[in-house]
């Protein structure tokens, strides 16, 4: 609701209390009220006061300035939730494409910071690749080592290799 000049004067002679200082050109509604509550706020003379609905919230005095203070956060908090989600309504409705790039952008912030671990990972390929590698090795030649026990020799049951015998296998 907007008043006029004549209005505010109307409303301050009937004992309603004194109006906002003058307000700058090309602020919003929404700017108005928030400075109208860090303005009622910084009256009450509080500097802490516990969150609204909290235990500590209930216990305090309805009298207590830090209870209207809560209270006066909270609505404020809620004003401009409202207000966000109002703006992401219209926007979703006239400008579709600006709209998902706002809900995606801190999905897309983070999947830009896991790029390069994830460019550091092998890919399914490469570990399959690796896996066969792994299982197919090259055949190399058997060689028992002096002070070790004789190597069986594989494909040929009840056949060892004896340190100095290495060339039969």
């Amino acid at each position: 609701m907007t008043t006029r000049p004549q209005d505010r004067l109307r409303l301050v002679d009937a004992g309603r209390g004194r109006p906002l200082r003058a307000v700058p050109q090309g602020i919003t509604p929404g700017d108005i009220t928030a400075l109208r509550a860090e303005m009622q706020v910084t009256a009450l003379g509080v500097d802490t006061w516990p969150a609204y609905g909290s235990a500590e919230w209930l216990q305090l005095n309805p009298k207590d300035p830090r209870c209207y203070a809560a209270t006066l956060e909270a609505a404020e908090l809620h004003r401009r939730a409202e207000a966000e989600r109002q703006r992401l309504d219209w926007l979703m409705d006239n400008d579709p494409e600006e709209w998902w790039r706002e809900i995606t952008a801190d999905a897309n912030a983070h999947a830009a910071t896991l790029g390069r671990s994830l460019a550091a990972r092998r890919t399914a390929e490469e570990l399959r690749v690796a896996a066969d590698r792994a299982s197919n090795r090259t055949p190399h030649q058997l060689r028992a080592t002096r002070g070790w026990p004789p190597v069986r020799v594989p494909g040929q049951p009840g056949r060892y290799l004896v340190f100095g015998q290495e060339a039969t296998a």
